[in-house]
């Protein structure tokens, strides 16, 4: 499929005039899609998956608007859905019966999801499944408890997550500790006012240079 199937979206675009664009391109109907699906699945003719393909970027721009409260510009959140949706048309079947919309929903989540997952931190996090489920959920069951703006969750909140997404209640306590917390470089000076940084004050364990070289010529 050609790189160019999609709009670019670069940061010096303007999204409204990109949300605008998008909205020129005509809805499919199922016998249109399926037959431009055949034409892309059975002969790779790049028409037709650039149509299937630009038919959806509204699709796109809608899941990424629902990605809006982890920080991260919305650009490249539709830019990361717009490849998720190439995605869905490479391996999108016509025969089976359901709309592409339906199917290529999971590529465009999956692709924005695993971009906020790189970007949110440098500290590898959301490995496992359900991780991934808490890490995504978390914020939207805080804010139906009203704990939104929380530290600490109490028992009780914790206990309520724990068991809606059926993961053990201590990774829903790291998780939150890790969400309220940002990552911090350890060159960041200690005060603002002197010399000094973080990384000074960290204790290596291990015997010095000097120790082993010596041991060494015994």
């Amino acid at each position: 499929m050609a790189s160019s199937a999609v709009l670019s979206l670069g940061p010096e675009n303007n999204l409204t005039r990109y949300l605008q664009e998008i909205r020129k391109f005509p809805i499919l109907t199922p016998q249109e899609e399926g037959e431009l699906a055949r034409r892309w699945r059975d002969k790779e003719d790049d028409s037709a998956a650039h149509k299937l393909v630009t038919s959806h970027l509204r699709l796109v721009a809608k899941i990424a608007m629902g990605y809006r409260g982890y920080g991260l510009p919305i650009n490249e959140l539709i830019s990361e859905g717009n490849i998720g949706m190439m995605q869905a048309v490479k391996r999108f079947d016509p025969d089976r019966g359901f709309r592409l919309a339906t199917y290529a929903m999971w590529w465009i989540r999956a692709a924005m999801q695993e971009y906020i997952l790189h970007s949110w931190s440098l500290v590898k996090m959301g490995t496992t499944a359900s991780q991934k489920k808490l890490f995504f959920n978390l914020r939207r069951l805080k804010g139906q408890m009203q704990a939104i703006e929380d530290g600490d969750l109490k028992p009780e909140h914790v206990d309520k997550i724990a068991t809606t997404l059926g993961v053990p209640q201590q990774d829903v306590v790291s998780m939150n500790q890790r969400l309220a917390a940002p990552d911090h470089s350890l060159n960041a000076p200690l005060r603002s006012d002197g010399e000094g940084e973080w990384q000074d004050w960290l204790v290596d364990d291990q015997q010095s240079q000097e120790t082993t070289l010596g041991e060494a010529r015994k």
